[in-house]
């Protein structure tokens, strides 16, 4: 039995390169970084060459990335350091952010009093730009936290328009760049933004390691004490491996964007076509035009078959979700669907089908095929 796996938006195959890479680094380069001799000199010089590597990428000056293990670390300490250290006494979100965002707030409102305000959603998952702009009307210090890509249905935000209505108004821009980052051109000389995340596992570096963009001059402080790493923001020995094994996954992965894009793209396409040729009645959540590496589909089943699709189609070897990973084991429905869909369609079965290079036309056939024995 061939293994399908299509919850790329969950986590990534690590390429080969990434894993040689940093094998040779365990094996030879163990010296810390914060060492004043030649062992630690030499991983000093790793650490600051991955910096600039990734920095190279997005179009920014490696001071202003900082490595941290996850986007989740990231989001935390650029929002509690937003409230506690920048004074921001409001927080602009939507109520389809990934908990890493949305709990964080919750938890910030709680103990601060910060005002917090959602942003509206339209069916398609898109943010009503005229009500953004209206809550910013308000002259009061805000942050304003969006997504680039959705993680569950795909929606893309317009970075450069949320960053110049943002500047408008005087407002700080955080953008939750984990499942875009390595996937899409993002050029930070040109976006008006002050802060965005990434976690290598996303684009087929290792799990445990990611980076936050803060714009120069920020004033953000530490999440936590015990070391001057990372410029003081970031205390605790960084992780040469996993930080070089990420540069080497985010420079392939820019190296290779036009062809995998384009690879993944039509295999995209071709699920779409395939879907509409067995399940005339099928539906997209979101926008149909939404990222090309995500697609969330509403099948026309029967509701009893919602609770054992997904244990159903592990049995055949294929890996799909019904939303983000990090909330696979809660029984409770989507928080993104239930937001943009009707009560009726929130209990129809739905599933998040995510591609990567590593997909062929093969894979889709599989799924196609054990979904039609399912119905």
């Amino acid at each position: 039995m061939k293994n399908v796996y299509l919850d790329n938006a969950s986590t990534t195959k690590i390429r080969k390169e990434v894993i040689q890479e940093m094998t040779t680094i365990l094996a030879d380069d163990y010296g810390n970084p914060s060492s004043t001799h030649s062992l630690g000199r030499n991983a000093k010089s790793i650490l600051e060459l991955s910096r600039k590597s990734i920095a190279k990428q997005l179009k920014c000056t490696s001071q202003e990335i900082i490595f941290t293990s996850c986007g989740t670390e990231s989001n935390n300490w650029i929002l509690h350091s937003a409230v506690k250290d920048l004074k921001v006494r409001r927080i602009i979100t939507s109520k389809i952010e990934h908990h890493a965002v949305l709990h964080v707030v919750q938890a910030l409102q709680n103990e601060y009093n910060i005002q917090v305000d959602y942003v509206s959603i339209k069916p398609n998952g898109e943010i009503d730009f005229n009500d953004l702009v209206e809550l910013l009307s308000q002259e009061i210090k805000t942050l304003v936290s969006l997504m680039h890509v959705n993680n569950e249905i795909g929606t893309v935000l317009d970075l450069y328009k949320v960053g110049r209505i943002c500047k408008q108004h005087n407002a700080l821009f955080h953008s939750d760049t984990v499942q875009s980052v390595g996937k899409t051109e993002i050029n930070l000389q040109e976006i008006p933004i002050d802060f965005i995340v990434a976690s290598a596992h996303k684009f087929h570096g290792p799990k445990g390691v990611g980076f936050a963009f803060v714009r120069r001059k920020s004033g953000l402080r530490p999440l936590f004490y015990g070391g001057e790493q990372e410029k003081g923001l970031r205390p605790g020995t960084e992780g040469v491996h996993q930080i070089a094994g990420m540069a080497m996954a985010l420079e392939l992965s820019y190296a290779n964007l036009e062809s995998d894009r384009k690879h993944i793209s039509n295999l995209k396409s071709y699920l779409i076509n395939q879907l509409e040729l067995t399940f005339p009645e099928y539906k997209i959540n979101g926008n149909e035009d939404g990222f090309y590496t995500v697609l969330n589909v509403m099948l026309p089943f029967s509701e009893d078959k919602t609770a054992m699709i997904l244990f159903h189609l592990d049995m055949k070897g294929i890996a799909v979700s019904r939303g983000s990973a990090c909330q696979s084991g809660s029984i409770s429905p989507s928080h993104v669907l239930d937001e943009i869909l009707s009560k009726e369609d929130s209990i129809k079965p739905s599933l998040r089908i995510s591609f990567s290079h590593y997909n062929t036309k093969d894979d889709i056939d599989i799924l196609i095929e054990c979904l039609k024995n399912l119905a």
